[in-house]
């Protein structure tokens, strides 16, 4: 796993390559990341100092990070959807000393830079400097590098998508190895699920989440190649597996659910029987969308259950999800458990919150209460889902208890509502939220985002109301519709259902 012995092996090939054209080697990510950290060397910082990257999904991304692995620094990835606000925080709270970014971001790079005082130096891909930004490129162009046997390794120190709220630093149980002993996702992905030398990923999310970004440099690590998509759109990402041969590849619902409306003969015409694995996470999967993309792409589905704090994870296979449909899987690490809101342990079948024990420990950075709530007397800790097991302990998800509508005194979850409406044709995406209401406290509400060629009207909201009685119990049927040209989701699929009630609350 260490980079340097992977390039020497074989340095030309792509460890990363972009439909475009745009192709880094392995040579040249292993000499780019040397000097990488070396410039952060020269500005003395190193291990257990924080960085912070700010780029779309550019091959330049790989060198700046490896390259941050090789200086032992911890490195945040920035997500540049955010408002000024929201990103600035995050640099500032993490402590960055050094930025990086990309030109195509660079005014939010400026004024993040601008208002964040503990940054010292900032770089900029391309061959020329921006501002106060130094041009990254000339200056590795011009780095003598030494090899170096004290290189010990960093980690990505990512935030919570702040879906609730501000985003939330996660800090890792990390130990700083030398480099090259590689991060727990690294091995996992080689033993779990069969990464090796021929591997080839495509990476359609942005690489400034968690899962796109731990599994992308888990490839390198591992030999392969990954096929970087600057963003996702469904014709593109079928040609790019087709065309690449590509044999893993990870997505989100949202991404399963534009696909599947892709036309009919352009999805028995795709060329997807290179893959081997198509791993799938970040929000739960609405049932009929994961039976429709197993029977399209054959039982190669493979969900998992986490989160970036890693203190637990499940994962299901197709065929057992097709035994357990709806499930998100059995514990492959630390073990879960459901309780109520007293803390007790809760019988199968009956929903509570869902805690994981005997996993990683982390804390969230600059902020002990939020830690504290995170776990509980026992040390057992919560992502804020809630769910329930089987008999055999595959684990069901719900929604977090503060998306629970209550209405009437009976709890509604918007999940099953929302994973009913989303497979009318009509409808590209949809959120669910309780509105007040005098007589029953709150009532559902969908909020709906209809495909480019649909008009909303009384009769569309008949046909939806009709949709969702054949689904599901009278009283979970929404009682009111609105219509949006588009919901506010992060690219990795989260919801920003707190956005959604602040515009669609009244």
């Amino acid at each position: 796993m260490h980079l340097s012995e992977i390039a020497a092996r074989q340095p030309a090939k792509p460890a990363v390559v972009m439909p475009d054209g745009r192709t880094l080697s392995y040579g040249d990510l292993d000499r780019g990341s040397r000097a990488v950290a070396q410039l952060l060397r020269a500005h003395d910082i190193g291990p257990r100092e924080h960085v912070a990257v700010l780029t779309g999904n550019v091959p330049e991304f790989f060198t700046i990070a490896f390259g941050a692995q090789r200086a032992g620094v911890y490195w945040t990835p920035v997500n540049w959807h955010l408002t000024p606000g929201e990103a600035g925080y995050v640099v500032r709270d993490c402590g960055a000393r050094a930025l990086f970014a990309s030109p195509q971001v660079a005014a939010l790079a400026e004024q993040i830079a601008d208002e964040s005082p503990a940054i010292e130096v900032a770089f900029v891909t391309g061959p020329a400097g921006i501002g106060r930004f130094l041009a990254l490129d000339r200056l590795l162009e011009t780095a003598v590098c030494e090899e170096r046997v004290d290189e010990v390794e960093g980690t990505y120190f990512f935030y919570s998508s702040g879906t609730t709220g501000l985003p939330k630093g996660i800090l890792p149980d990390h130990d700083f190895p030398p480099f090259g002993s590689g991060l727990r996702i690294d091995h996992a992905m080689a033993s779990e699920f069969g990464f090796d030398a021929d591997s080839i990923y495509l990476c359609p999310a942005p690489l400034h989440h968690a899962a796109p970004a731990g599994w992308s440099l888990g490839v390198i690590r591992n030999g392969g190649t990954v096929v970087l998509l600057e963003r996702f759109e469904p014709m593109a990402c079928i040609r790019a597996i087709e065309r690449f041969r590509v044999t893993h590849a990870q997505f989100v619902p949202t991404h399963f659910v534009r696909m599947l409306k892709l036309p009919e003969d352009v999805r028995s015409e795709a060329g997807i029987t290179s893959l081997r694995v198509v791993v799938h996470a970040a929000a739960p999967c609405p049932a009929d969308v994961k039976r429709a993309m197993i029977e399209w792409f054959g039982p190669k589905l493979w969900e998992y259950y986490s989160g970036s704090e890693g203190a637990g994870m499940t994962a299901i296979s197709s065929q057992d999800w097709l035994d357990h449909p709806g499930s998100v899987g059995r514990a492959v690490m630390g073990q879960v458990h459901i309780v109520d809101e007293d803390g007790n342990v809760l019988p199968r079948g009956e929903v509570g919150s869902v805690y994981f024990s005997g996993g990683r420990r982390f804390a969230y950075f600059n902020d002990p209460d939020k830690t504290e709530r995170a776990y509980d007397h026992r040390g057992w800790s919560t992502l804020g889902d809630m769910g329930r097991l089987d008999e055999q302990g595959y684990l069901y998800l719900a929604d977090r208890r503060t998306d629970l509508i209550i209405s009437g005194g009976v709890n509604i979850y918007p999940a099953e509502i929302e994973d009913a409406l989303v497979m009318h044709p009509a409808v590209a995406d949809v959120a669910v939220i309780g509105v007040p209401d005098p007589e029953m406290g709150q009532s559902v509400r969908a909020v709906v985002q209809l495909i480019p060629e649909m008009k909303a009207g009384s009769e569309l909201i008949d046909e939806l109301t009709a949709h969702c009685r054949g689904r599901l119990a009278g009283f979970k049927c929404p009682r009111s519709f609105v219509f949006t040209t588009e919901l506010p989701r992060l690219p990795n699929g989260k919801l920003l259902r707190r956005r959604v009630r602040e515009k669609y609350l009244g």
